[in-house]
């Protein structure tokens, strides 16, 4: 696989995170229940729903890392490489390179009718806490710390590639979750 420079590798993911968050609260805080519950016109999830389960794969990771974070020593290592198979995930995440639609996991469906605030503001600050994890990530080996992943937990990916994984997986739904702003067509 391709080595890339760790730290541009962080600073474009960061770039994405607080991109989120800026659409998280520019779009969706302080929007009614109606609102973020409202179903998509096409049939998909409503706002909350795309966030909530966005929260769901946070409640899993963010722990995870955090924890294999302060366990692992500082490393001056300046690269990372990504491994097949974390590639292959975030590649099918990325809604530029990955344009099948999948099923979510048990445990990570979202209900109908959520407490939107909620939603917005737990989404709000996972995101903050991602972006100390890939602040922190400048002084750590991303090749050196694994992270099992939530569909089966004996495969252990990179945490750089989980980082790239997730970051993807939130762009994805959150282009989804605008796609519910623009009003539909009648006809």
């Amino acid at each position: 696989m391709k080595k890339v420079n760790k730290n541009e590798l962080l600073q474009r993911l960061d770039d994405q995170v607080e991109r989120h968050i800026a659409d998280a609260v520019a779009l969706f805080q302080n929007q009614s229940d109606e609102f973020l519950n409202r179903p998509s016109a096409t049939g998909g999830w409503s706002i909350a729903q795309c966030l909530d389960h966005l929260n769901s794969y946070g409640h899993y990771y963010l722990p995870k890392m955090r924890d294999m974070m302060r366990a692992a020593a500082h490393s001056g290592k300046p690269d990372f490489t990504s491994t097949r198979i974390g590639a292959y995930f975030t590649k099918m995440m990325d809604p530029e390179t990955g344009k099948r639609k999948f099923k979510a996991f048990k445990g990570h469906i979202p209900h109908s009718t959520l407490d939107s605030a909620e939603v917005v503001a737990e989404f709000v600050r996972q995101q903050e806490e991602l972006l100390l994890l890939l602040r922190e990530g400048t002084r750590k080996d991303l090749d050196a710390i694994r992270i099992p992943i939530s569909i089966l937990p004996i495969i252990r990916m990179k945490i750089g590639d989980v980082f790239q994984f997730i970051v993807a997986h939130n762009e994805r739904h959150m282009q989804q979750a605008k796609r519910n702003l623009v009003p539909q067509s009648i006809y």
